[in-house]
């Protein structure tokens, strides 16, 4: 009596745990779903919270195009600098093994680093502006930064030590005459400050002598002599220059020499000009500072408007 009893009781344990099993699984599925929604957003759709570049407007457009074209006038001017600087550099030779020597005296070599260092900068603007860059555009604003920096420093020097300004301006000019056979670029500057000041040398014509070529004992023409610019009327007949005007004229005492060439030095008439274009040269100065200002500041503006690992399009 016992038996069918333990048996119907066996088949209803078997009965209720398959009642239980679809539930069972229904609930982790269920739990399961819970705990995929409990995730959170940036693990279901990693793009979803991804940052979107800011869409620029129409100022911040027009203040990178600005900049754009600032720099490549400014690319422009440094290019044209450079090609002066090597042709002059080419035409003279002075790229030569045997010439090699007094390159770092050369004044092209100056129209060449400044053409340089300007169509570098300038480059890296514009490519900082067209393709907005965070790496080049800093680099444009420091390399503008410091340049203004060295401008403004250089201002302070002249300032502070003007008085020996005259000094190193004798320096210079001592330093054409003896060159002016060997640099035709000084030998052009030479003749006109001393057709335009009406001088001659450093404080007299005499001063010529220091010139291997106008020394008395110079076996050439030109011996006891010195440059046609210093003459009074360095033209024969009002029409065709005369570049023999002023031979010998080392060998003439000063009343005679003052009837042919010009007595005066140069470098005080020279000292007399820069003070009195004082005004100017510190205007220029200040619009030269101010147009860097302008191209910094707008790199600045541009690079503000770039959003952190974005680029516009």
């Amino acid at each position: 009596g016992e038996l069918p009893g333990l048996r119907a009781a066996r088949l209803s344990m078997q009965e209720s745990r398959l009642v239980e099993l679809p539930y069972s699984s229904s609930d982790d599925d269920d739990g399961s779903l819970a705990g995929d929604t409990d995730l959170p957003t940036a693990e279901q759709d990693p793009g979803a919270r991804r940052p979107v570049p800011p869409k620029p407007g129409i100022f911040s457009q027009c203040v990178r195009y600005l900049a754009f074209l600032w720099n490549v006038l400014f690319l422009l001017l440094g290019l044209l600098a450079l090609a002066v600087g090597v042709w002059g550099l080419l035409a003279k030779g002075s790229l030569r093994g045997d010439r090699l020597a007094p390159l770092g005296s050369d004044p092209m070599l100056l129209f060449v680093l400044a053409g340089l260092g300007a169509s570098t900068v300038s480059l890296a603007g514009c490519l900082g502006a067209l393709r907005s860059s965070p790496c080049l555009l800093r680099f444009f604003v420091g390399a503008v930064l410091a340049f203004a920096g060295l401008e403004v420093l250089g201002g302070l020097l002249l300032l502070a030590a003007r008085r020996r300004l005259r000094d190193a301006l004798r320096d210079a000019l001592l330093l054409c005459l003896l060159r002016y056979h060997e640099e035709p670029d000084l030998r052009f500057l030479v003749d006109e400050v001393q057709r335009s000041l009406q001088c001659c040398g450093l404080s007299s014509y005499r001063d010529w002598e220091t010139n291997p070529y106008f020394n008395c004992s110079s076996p050439g023409v030109q011996a006891c002599g010195v440059p046609a610019s210093c003459c009074l009327h360095p033209g024969q007949n009002g029409t065709v220059a005369n570049t023999q005007c002023a031979f010998g004229v080392l060998r003439l005492d000063d009343a005679a020499a003052g009837a042919v060439v010009y007595l005066g030095g140069c470098v005080a008439q020279l000292s007399a000009w820069l003070r009195s274009q004082v005004g100017g040269i510190v205007a220029g100065a200040a619009v030269l500072v101010l147009v860097e200002a302008a191209g910094a500041l707008m790199a600045l503006k541009v690079l503000r408007d770039i959003a952190p690992g974005g680029v516009w399009d």
